[in-house]
């Protein structure tokens, strides 16, 4: 085994968006997409992979259906995952943290929060200054969707342009519907705001709740008519609005091939059993083989059981790990799993 050591940056869908036409807004349920790939980013902090990666240097390791992952948490805590610089719509440079200091702020040092370009983003459509590049980013064209889990919470969201397939696929959403189409960052956002004051849809659902809801879905069928009816009042309440620097529109996301195992339910074994994954993600040594993914939670087999387990791979986000041959215990009594 190799004791490299990688600072986990997190779970990331990239590659093109889907390229064929979208189901019809009518049609029942989501379609699935072959597009975009899963991977986990990882960042070479120490040790040597015999010249494959220089320390300090990013790696990819893909998410496929089939892919064995195994790991070993080699330090306590989080540490900062350094900040970035927006450029313009598609560039933009990642500074690591000079210090390697502890995260004090999810994933930053105080001192990386502030010097984070996006963290100025939230503010731009109330006034606030935002460098050149932060603003050539915001200017570009938005999207509006309403986006539906597992459990079937739901909620108003926001993507660049770029960026409009892939930030679903990272929130991992089961179904969602683009609602709006604005001309750049501020005017989408003063509608993100106006849906949450008078909709009631909230602009988060926690990672936990998400995980949580993945280990029993509610059918897919009703989760499809539940945003198909948030997405009609989004839009009813838009039609009301009287400014312009933005159009309503009705389009379904597609949800990728990948997610469709962890995102439904079928088959005796799968209702029976999907359990939450029985580790903490914060120490010890961790092997399973990943047959789905939804945004940064993992459809899992464990050696040794023909249980399924839900893995949240979003709290390896700002952790060091070995990568390695290493594996999961099972639960000794797998009955206390029921």
């Amino acid at each position: 085994m190799t004791d490299t050591r990688y600072l986990v940056h997190g779970v990331f869908w990239d590659g093109p968006a889907p390229a064929s036409a979208p189901a019809p807004a009518s049609a029942p349920l989501q379609g699935e997409s072959d597009a975009g790939r899963a991977v986990l980013r990882l960042q070479q902090v120490s040790g040597d992979d015999g010249g494959r990666t220089a320390p300090g240097a990013f790696t990819e390791l893909a998410l496929d259906a089939g892919t064995r992952l195994g790991f070993r948490v080699a330090a306590d805590g989080k540490s900062c995952l350094g900040h970035s610089k927006v450029h313009g719509p598609a560039d933009r440079d990642h500074v690591s943290c000079p210090a390697r200091a502890p995260a004090a702020r999810g994933s930053q040092c105080e001192r990386c929060f502030v010097l984070d370009d996006s963290r100025l983003i939230h503010d731009f459509h109330r006034g606030g200054r935002v460098p050149p590049g932060l603003r050539a980013y915001l200017m570009q064209p938005h999207w509006l969707y309403i986006a539906t889990f597992a459990g079937g919470a739901s909620k108003v969201g926001t993507a660049s342009h770029l960026r409009k397939w892939h930030r679903l696929a990272e929130q991992g959403a089961v179904v969602a519907r683009y609602v709006a189409r604005a001309d750049d960052g501020r005017v989408v956002r003063i509608l993100e705001d106006m849906v949450t004051r008078d909709a009631g849809l909230p602009q988060q659902v926690r990672s936990a709740a998400k995980a949580a809801a993945l280990a029993g879905p509610a059918p897919a069928a009703g989760l499809d008519a539940l945003n198909r009816r948030l997405a009609g009042e989004v839009r009813e309440l838009l039609s009301r609005v009287p400014a312009g620097g933005f159009g309503i529109v009705d389009e379904p996301w597609l949800r990728p091939g990948l997610a469709e195992a962890a995102c439904l339910v079928d088959g005796a074994r799968a209702r029976a059993g999907r359990h939450p994954y029985p580790h903490a993600l914060d120490a010890g040594e961790h092997g399973f083989e990943v047959t789905s993914l939804s945004g940064s939670c993992a459809l899992a087999g464990l050696a040794g059981t023909d249980l399924d387990f839900i893995v949240n791979l979003g709290l390896l986000k700002a952790k060091t790990i070995v990568l390695g041959d290493y594996g999961s215990d099972v639960p000794a009594v797998q009955e206390s799993l029921f």
